[in-house]
Formats: C-alpha cells, structure tokens, sequence
C-alpha cells in the first residue's frame, strides 16, 4: 500500500539528450487499456513524436500484463522521463505475493519539476471489497481511489500545469462530474496567466450540461468539442462507443494540429493528440489520423 501514497518517478533521458523546450509541445493523452497490448502501444507513441504524454490505466505487477512495470517500459523505450500516479491496488492481480497497481503515468522529454495526486474526495464503492465477493479475477476487487496526476514544466519561462485525468466509470454522471469539480477547483488556485492542460478520460460526455457550463466558468476551451462527432473508444461486445476522453486548456499558448488516431487498436480507446504553442493557430482545425 505504500506506492498508494507515492509517486514512482525517473528518468531514461541521457546526459546527452537536450532539455531546451522548442516552439512548440506535442502532446498526447491515451487510456491505453492496463497496457494489455503494450509493444503496439509503444509503436504508436514512438511514431507520434510526441513530447508530454498522459497515460491512462497503466498496469504495475499486474498478473493481466505479465506483472511488468507498463509505464517504466514505456518510458524506458521512448526515452523519456516519467511519473506514475497509483489510483488502486488490485486485490485479485498479485503474484508471488507481491501487490498489484494500476494508475497514471505522466511521460516527458523535459524535466518535471514536481507533481502530485489530487485524490478524489468523491469515490465509488462499486471496487470495494466485501466479505460475499470473492478476491478473483472477474470481480476486480480494488482499493485505492480515482486521481487526477499532476504535473509541472517549464516551457520558455512558462508554467505548464498538466492535469492527468480518469474520473469514474461506474456510479452516475453526478459522480464523475463532482470528481471534475474537484479538479476545476484546483485549477483555479493557480495565478492568472498559467497555462492549464487537462486531458484523460472523463467517462463523460464534456459536450453537454453540466460540464459546458463549468468548463466556460472556469475559462477552458474543450479543444474537440467541435473538430469531430465522432467517439473516442471502440466498439465492443459488451459496450457502444462513446465520446469520453478530452483535452481541456487554458492559459496564453494556442493549441493546434488536433487528430484523433481512430485507426489505432492497441485499446479500447483511441489516442488524442495536439500542438501547444505560442505562435497563432486555428484551435478548431483537425482531423483524423487515417
């Protein structure tokens, strides 16, 4: 239970890596479904270039992904740095006795500064253990609680302030939206000026009320709220796709070159990504990478 409360953070950049931000960040967020299909997942994020990546359900020791460290190893294989942020210990994944976690992971070519959990005061019973369940793989039992990674960057003098996100997927949209309440409450602790990235999964509709509302409130832009109808996870046996991951922002840089990668199987849910700048570009312009 110690990692509940810690972060697991290091680095694979080499001295001889530079670590002068450029012009511009490219950034992605992907719930990459525990890291099941973890070689694809890295093919992919090695082809996007990117230099901040946001992780969601990242597996640690999990019996499901071959007990292997999933955010270390990809972090390892980009060469980058790293933070993981636990959201439960699998009660049903250890093995050799060893406790099992699943959480976020921050990835980035430039160094982080510091980060932090923001642990939601609002959390689902559902992933409680009880004495009638059995501790057995189809129940999922778990501990622990769903978080928001925070993390920071320098970026030309700039604060970046990157908020990993996963709000619940079982309760009521009044829970999740509770949980984002949490968030924008903390986001608006931060001076004027700062620049805000907020991305994950949501397990919501950000296109409709309440979360329309509160998101204006706050002064954030819903980056896809308009480039595409289209959802965000794939089709399923046992679930309809849904629109649930978003990239929210706020601050001076300009975000551009939006693309959602539909083509990609290695989850469950399809990788976002963008362009955060200083220079003048159209927020609205996007496509699908095809």
């Amino acid at each position: 239970m110690e990692l509940m409360k810690q972060l697991e953070t290091r680095s694979f950049m080499t001295p001889s890596d530079p670590i002068a931000l450029p012009d511009a960040v490219r950034i992605v967020t992907w719930n990459i479904n525990r890291g099941q299909r973890l070689n694809e997942v890295i093919e992919f994020l090695a082809g996007a270039e990117a230099d901040l990546i946001l992780l969601q359900e990242a597996d640690l020791n999990a019996w499901r992904t071959e007990c292997r460290n999933v955010a270390q190893e990809i972090a390892k294989a980009l060469a980058m740095n790293y933070v993981f942020g636990c959201e439960f210990e699998e009660l049903s994944q250890r093995h050799n006795a060893l406790p099992a976690y699943h959480g976020q992971a921050t990835l980035s070519r430039f160094p982080l500064l510091n980060s932090r959990i923001l642990r939601f005061h609002c959390q689902s019973g559902f992933w409680l253990p009880r004495w009638f369940i059995p501790r057995m793989k189809p129940f999922q039992r778990r501990v622990g609680g769903r978080i928001a990674l925070i993390s920071y960057i320098d970026f030309q003098g700039q604060r970046l302030t990157v908020y990993n996100v996963h709000l619940e997927s079982r309760g009521d949209d009044g829970l999740r939206f509770s949980q984002f309440a949490e968030i924008l409450d903390d986001v608006s602790q931060h001076a004027s000026g700062v620049q805000v990235v907020i991305a994950g999964d949501f397990n919501a509709n950000l296109r409709q009320e309440p979360a329309v509302s509160a998101i204006r409130k706050a002064g954030l832009s819903n980056l896809f709220a308009h480039v595409s109808s289209l959802p965000t996870t794939s089709p399923s046996r046992f679930n309809r796709p849904r629109a649930i991951d978003w990239i929210l922002t706020k601050g001076p840089m300009v975000a551009s070159e939006l693309k959602l990668h539909d083509a990609i199987r290695a989850s469950d849910h399809y990788p976002l990504s963008f362009v955060l700048s200083g220079r003048s570009h159209d927020t609205r312009r996007g496509r699908k990478h095809e």
